[in-house]
């Protein structure tokens, strides 16, 4: 029932029970093949067993029932793959590994593969992102601080500041998928021990079959690799969290300056125009942080092989590729179809009559009063237009003190929200100049 909101049809398929099975079978292939260049299986051998290593060829949901009587999949796995092949290969299926080897090599090759979505679609957030800064860089809109009005900025400012956390993010996920996603392989425990001096070259092999990196040791153990993945990936769905939560605010109805491109509706009230990628965004990303929080419980493990704490991380991590990959997919969704409503922005701006100009008052004041004085005066301005319903500008003109030191031309400027924006269009080009060289 729920499945779809938290994953796409990709990820869901590189990471299902299927995709599972077939990363297994893949490094038992690719093992047989590794140990044929070495010389230590027959050629022949080897190809009978890759020919035999296709999931359609098992009974998936049998191999799951029977996981449950030895904690692992493998050995229900290995028993029917030796089965299959000719009575000249059977010998060969498995040689040297353990059921560690196996599922950890698996689980790499299934976060290869659901990443390579994951970090496309990243990559065209980052790129909308980048859009929107560039079409809103001078987009006036208030910033908000603890949720209270605070000073003028840009929404291109806002959109910069999402692009470089998108940036960074995805290039943290990119490093552990090109860097750090290596083969395991170290037999029973760690030391290859079946394969006498073979052991080095059969693991180097194995690496260069599978496409993945070549680890100084077996990592059985050592989980610092399922401890980056979980982290980056962690990172990357708090970046996207913020953007869905930064787009829930400004789409609500008395704010009104964002709005989805297809909102959704109500089963009670025909008016709603609910920003659901947003609220499915949030969702997804707020499930995160415990199953980060599951993997990085999980690494200390005993000795040579855990008890326990290595099964824990199968279906973490398994869940936090599809809710990752679910939030990138719907932020892409988002961001493409974003409705700014500058006009909304402009009003909103305006809204505390010129009170959010009260910092540009007192700074334009203090050559001439000194900082404390100016502060007082303004502050005193501020009490009086909320008093009289009158904007900040008005007290300002007709304050005797004020227009000793400043012009009208002065007051003017001092309460011009597009005058008061600091570096925010600076920011923006920082950003975008970042992004162009990547």
């Amino acid at each position: 029932m729920f499945g779809p909101m938290f994953s796409t049809p990709e990820v869901t398929a590189a990471t299902d029970r299927t995709a599972w099975l077939q990363a297994m079978l893949d490094f038992e292939a690719a093992l047989a093949a590794a140990q044929a260049s070495a010389g230590t299986v027959p050629a022949e051998a080897a190809r009978e067993i890759a020919r035999h290593c296709r999931a359609e060829l098992f009974d998936a949901d049998s191999i799951a029932r029977r996981a449950a009587s030895s904690a692992t999949p493998v050995i229900a796995l290995v028993r029917d793959l030796t089965e299959l092949v000719g009575p000249s290969a059977a010998a060969h299926v498995h040689r040297g590994a353990t059921s560690q080897d196996v599922v950890d090599t698996a689980a790499m090759l299934v976060v290869r593969r659901a990443l390579e979505t994951v970090v496309a679609d990243l990559h065209e957030v980052a790129r909308q992102c980048e859009r929107l800064a560039r079409e809103h860089r001078r987009t006036v809109m208030i910033a908000r601080s603890l949720l209270q009005q605070a000073l003028p900025t840009t929404f291109g400012c806002r959109c910069a500041t999402w692009l470089t956390a998108v940036r960074e993010a995805t290039a943290a996920v990119e490093r552990v998928r090109r860097e750090r996603l290596a083969v395991q392989f170290g037999g029973a425990a760690g030391t290859l021990a079946s394969l006498g001096a073979d052991g080095p070259k059969v693991l180097g092999l194995l690496a260069g079959e599978l496409g993945l990196a070549e680890p100084v040791v077996p990592w059985h153990t050592d989980r610092t690799r399922v401890g980056e993945l979980a982290g980056a990936l962690g990172t990357v769905a708090g970046v996207l969290g913020k953007i869905a939560l930064d787009v829930k605010l400004h789409a609500q109805t008395e704010v009104g300056e964002l709005a989805e491109g297809a909102p959704g509706g109500s089963s009670a009230m025909p008016h709603k125009r609910n920003p659901v990628d947003a609220v499915l965004v949030s969702a997804a990303t707020e499930r995160v942080p415990g199953l980060v929080s599951s993997l990085l419980s999980a690494m200390p493990q005993e000795y040579e092989r855990a008890a326990g704490a290595w099964q824990a991380e199968w279906e973490p991590l398994t869940e936090l590729l599809g809710l990752v990959a679910s939030a990138a997919s719907r932020t892409r969704h988002l961001l493409s179809d974003l409705r700014v409503d500058a006009d909304r922005m402009a009003a909103n701006v305006e809204l505390t009559r010129g009170l959010v100009m009260a910092e540009s008052a007192a700074a334009a004041l203090t050559p001439s009063l000194g900082r404390n004085d100016a502060q007082d005066l303004v502050g005193r301005l501020c009490r009086q237009s909320v008093e009289r319903g009158t904007t900040l500008r008005d007290e300002l003109l007709e304050d005797p003190r004020v227009r000793e030191v400043l012009s009208r031309d002065d007051v003017l400027g001092a309460t011009d929200p597009s005058a008061y924006l600091g570096s925010a269009t600076a920011f923006v080009d920082r950003a975008l100049a970042e992004q162009e060289e990547c």
